[in-house]
């Protein structure tokens, strides 16, 4: 059996701090897909998180340097983003209110 998720999660924050981020919205429910290049080495982490009303936050990770965050509503139209680093880009969406 693999190592525990909490153990794998510790030792990735400890080498990576700004990883802890991303953990924080999985544990808030969001899902995530990776993409990769042709060579197999990691290009890019997309999440999302619907909301019960309609409204998807979403999210893209390319570097720690180099993310994006978008919040539409249910019929699609951009109502808040944010391009930036990681930190700050999660915490942007982490501090948006419950969609109404």
């Amino acid at each position: 059996m693999g190592r525990h998720t909490a153990q794998v999660d510790a030792e990735a924050v400890q080498a990576y701090p700004q990883l802890q981020r991303l953990i924080d919205l999985r544990e808030a429910g969001w899902t995530f897909v990776h993409r990769f290049t042709d060579a197999g080495e990691l290009r890019q982490i997309n999440g999302m998180y619907a909301w019960p009303d309609g409204h998807v936050d979403g999210v893209r990770i390319r570097a720690t340097t180099e993310a994006a965050a978008v919040r539409w509503n249910g019929a699609g139209r951009v109502l808040w983003e944010k391009d930036g680093g990681l930190v700050e880009v999660v915490d942007g969406l982490l501090a948006l209110p419950v969609p109404s």
